[in-house]
């Protein structure tokens, strides 16, 4: 199996390599804004979609037919989009992990694969929370790579309003997160102020 790997982040090879070298696929991996261009190219049987930056474009995704996953670490339909650990916190909204088709919205393709996290807010950090929700997609992954492979999950549509955040709501509250080491209560005692 052929599959194109999108990415901008460091977390995600692990997964990248797992599939390359454990699985043995056929993985290409991508760090840049692609194009039907690049998919005609390229003839992937899958792409996976990983904290990649871009926005997937509509001849890409009606190209491909249901052939693009993105693994996000909220529990959809909360906090899709960027900075989801961050607004689950401020926002106490659920909490977990979420492997999804792509469609033209933001984070609103169909669920494949959901897994609700719990955090004691009183022992985690930002970044603590941030590796354990990478840990657990990853291993949802794989613990399911076989059925995702052979398109053996049927998908179910989100249900719900959600939440939706955007790399400008980060920027306003910034400079009250000082470092990602920071405590949750204390997170949200800083941004509250």
């Amino acid at each position: 199996m052929k599959i194109l790997f999108l990415t901008n982040n460091d977390i995600s090879y692990k997964l990248y390599k797992w599939l390359r070298y454990k699985k043995n696929q056929n993985v290409i991996l991508c760090k840049d804004k692609i194009s039907l261009k690049t998919v005609l190219e390229i003839q992937p049987n899958m792409i996976i979609s990983y904290n990649y930056k871009y926005i997937i474009k509509k001849d890409v995704i009606d190209y491909t037919q249901n052939r693009i996953i993105n693994l996000h670490t909220s529990l959809l339909p909360w906090n899709r989009g960027s900075s989801p650990n961050l607004w689950s916190f401020l926002e106490n909204t659920p909490k977990g992990v979420t492997i999804h088709f792509i469609d033209e919205g933001l984070d609103t393709g169909n669920i494949l694969l959901q897994k609700e996290i719990y955090f004691d807010e009183s022992k985690e950090t930002l970044q603590s929370s941030y590796d354990k929700l990478h840990e657990e997609i990853q291993n949802l992954f794989k613990e399911n790579w076989d059925d995702i492979k052979n398109n053996n999950i049927v998908s179910k549509p989100q249900s719900g309003i959600g939440s939706k955040h955007f790399i400008k709501d980060f920027k306003n509250i910034e400079e009250k997160i000082k470092k990602w080491d920071i405590d949750i209560l204390e997170l949200k005692k800083y941004v509250k102020k």
